[in-house]
């Protein structure tokens, strides 16, 4: 009978005692509290014990996808190209706009000292001395902005001077040097193969107002203006030839009036081209040469030149007062004011009138004979007066260039041009744009007092146009942009992919930690437990349990034995 009670109590989920009849707690919520004094744990309690495991991969994975998708998408790279973008009110725009630079011009006379020689036929070459510096600062500006809706802007041209006495080792602008009388050399020029009346007139003209080849005069006259009979008359019975009364060299090189330019500013074409001259008076060329020679497009002014430069590049360098657009190349890389930067010279055959590159032949014209190699004919810029450019020194020309003078000493360091520019922004950290004034004199023995100055290359002054390092603020705020912050982006990145590596291998480690303490503290594994119930389930089952209904085992195998038993076991 008790075991027949012990059958049913167990079937029905009541526990039998023999002491004390009465209905006992249910054997499921037994079985409850059972479990929770034997140490198994639920696995409903898993994802507790592994969550700092879990949140710490969550971590590392979130690192690692950050730092791959900042390499990809590189927004740095993507803010600095948009900060370059020409715009009102933009950084850099402002910066070309009004350059916050130190720029200045340094200007060397050639000061004649054996006039009365020469001039009395008792010296055969011209004796001159270097005399300078003297220096003005430049302030370029571009005013007038207008922009354009195919992506390109309009300005003015701005370069006034302002006088530096202090960087000018002594000179003085009132200085008294002997030069020669270029509004009698040039005319004599331009006359000189006119007809035989129109030299008499000339000749008569001269002698009237006792004109001289060669002057005293301040270096202020000589660089800005000073009066001439023969000017005077020209510009009044030529005013189509001559505008002005007052000539000076440094004066014509300066004069912008009536120029403006039009440069691309980003926002619809190649961000390489940002702050590139697209046209000059409203053209690709300027009017004194026919193309390719007279081809400015592309070129920089030098506020600005190309973006992301890559190292076979060739830029373009233009300023009108060389009366067209040189090529640089690159011939070095160095660090600048902190700064990556490429170093630049003019090409080599940037002077070459075609006798050494057939392309440049177009610098020479037809109706003149082509200069000698080294001097490049610029009257059209230069009011049709014989004006031709050479480097300082006649550096790199021919002998020929200084036959009949006597006193220039070329050296590189000193003559030659250079740029130094930053290649990712196209900014110059450094600059020195040298070249030298001559006057390429033709057949003159006919002119009256100009007879000695017959075919002869007479240097007159050289300048040099300087900018020797970037502002500290300027030079600050660069270093932040092209060095600081794309480190910092690559540190980041770095910082992030290692990181999130080291945060999936601490993962790792943890998750491997909790499971070996929980298989101390729990030594039987899932699988032990059910074999020990398993194996002990015999006991509640009868001897001859071939008699028990298929159901009833099932119930027992199942569900009940292992409820009660694996209690029972554990008390």
């Amino acid at each position: 009978m008790k075991e027949f009670l012990a059958l049913w109590n167990r079937l029905v989920g009541t526990t039998y005692d023999a002491v004390n009849t009465n209905r006992a707690v249910p054997e499921h919520r037994k079985a409850r509290e059972c479990f929770q004094e034997y140490p198994v744990e639920p696995s409903c309690s898993g994802a507790r014990k592994y969550r700092t495991s879990i949140i710490i991969a969550i971590l590392g994975i979130s690192g690692m996808l950050l730092g791959t998708a900042i390499q990809v998408v590189n927004p740095y790279d993507m803010i600095f190209r948009w900060k370059l973008i020409f715009e009102k009110g933009g950084e850099i725009y402002e910066l070309w706009r009004a350059p916050p630079v130190e720029l200045y011009l340094k200007v060397y006379l050639w000061n004649v000292t054996n006039k009365d020689e020469y001039m009395s036929g008792r010296h055969d070459k011209l004796k001159v001395e270097e005399v300078g510096p003297y220096v003005y600062r430049e302030l370029l500006t571009h005013e007038n902005v207008t922009f354009n809706e195919n992506g390109t802007l309009t300005a003015v041209p701005k370069h006034p001077l302002i006088w530096v006495p202090e960087l000018s080792n002594g000179r003085r602008e009132d200085d008294l040097v002997i030069l020669p009388n270029i509004a009698l050399l040039s005319i004599a020029d331009v006359v000189s193969d006119q007809s035989y009346f129109t030299r008499l007139g000339l000749n008569l003209l001269i002698r009237q107002t006792e004109s001289l080849p060669l002057v005293q005069m301040t270096a202020r006259e000589f660089m800005f203006g000073y009066s001439s009979t023969l000017m005077t008359l020209g510009n009044k019975f030529l005013p189509n030839w001559i505008t002005f009364e007052k000539l000076g060299l440094i004066d014509r090189m300066y004069d912008f009036d009536g120029d403006y330019e039009t440069v691309y500013n980003g926002q619809k074409l190649g961000l390489e081209n940002i702050g590139l001259i697209e046209k000059y008076r409203g053209s690709t060329k300027i009017p004194q040469w026919d193309s390719p020679c007279g081809d400015i497009s592309g070129s920089s002014d030098g506020t600005k030149f190309a973006g992301y430069i890559q190292p076979n590049d060739t830029l373009m360098f233009f300023r009108k007062s060389m009366c067209r657009a040189k090529k640089l190349v690159k011939v070095n890389e160095t660090i600048a004011n902190g700064l990556k930067a490429y170093v630049y010279h003019f090409d080599p055959e940037a002077d070459d009138n075609g006798h050494t590159n057939e392309r440049n032949r177009c610098f020479c014209k037809p109706d003149r004979p082509c200069l000698p190699p080294g001097l490049l004919d610029v009257r059209g810029c230069y009011y049709g007066f014989p004006i031709a450019l050479s480097y300082p020194h006649f550096l790199d020309g021919g002998r020929q260039l200084s036959a009949k003078v006597e006193g220039t000493r070329p050296e590189r360091r000193k003559h030659m041009s250079y740029f130094v520019i930053q290649p990712d922004s196209g900014l110059p950290i450094e600059l020195a744009v040298r070249y030298q004034i001559n006057m390429a004199l033709g057949d003159i023995a006919t002119i009256a007092n100009c007879e000695r100055f017959d075919n002869m290359i007479l240097p007159l002054l050289w300048t040099e146009i300087k900018l020797d390092k970037l502002p500290d603020s300027l030079g600050v705020r660069f270093r932040l942009y092209l060095n600081i912050l794309p480190m910092l982006e690559k540190y980041c990145v770095y910082g992030l992919l290692i990181g999130g590596l080291l945060f999936l291998l601490a993962s790792t480690y943890k998750f491997n930690q909790v499971r070996r303490k929980s298989a101390k503290k729990y030594p039987w594994s899932e699988g032990d437990l059910m074999f020990n119930v398993d194996r002990k389930l015999s006991n509640y089952i009868p001897s001859g349990g071939d008699r028990l209904p298929k159901e009833m085992r099932a119930y027992l195998d199942n569900v009940v034995v292992p409820l009660t038993r694996g209690c029972r076991e554990g008390a």
